[in-house]
């Protein structure tokens, strides 16, 4: 599973954050490798250098072999929070998936 990075021009893109959330993501995604060849991760702050709730917004788009992607979006006050979110959704979008398709 290859994870691919965008930032927008408010979030600072670096190795270790890079490193620390492709961490996170391929241990919360564990179960589901085999079957997913990509996994797209959008990181932006809608507010820039404004101060507000919420503003850190995190997209994941995963590639599922063989089927559309599936993409989920989820807001938070930090980055972190932000991912851990829509990883949330996004891990029960896929067990649902999985789940239909083993019923079939």
């Amino acid at each position: 599973m290859k994870i691919q990075f965008n930032t927008d021009k408010n979030i600072a893109g670096n190795d270790r954050t890079a490193e620390y959330l492709s961490t996170m993501i391929t241990e919360s995604l564990e179960r589901f490798s085999e079957n997913i060849t990509r996994v797209e991760v959008h990181l932006s702050d809608e507010n820039s250098k404004k101060e507000g709730g919420d503003d850190k917004r995190c997209l994941l788009e995963a590639r599922v072999e063989g089927m559309q992607p599936v993409a989920v979006t989820n807001h938070s006050d930090t980055i972190q929070k932000a991912v851990t979110g829509a990883l949330d959704k996004l891990i029960v979008i896929l067990d649902k998936t999985f789940e239909r398709q083993r019923n079939h």
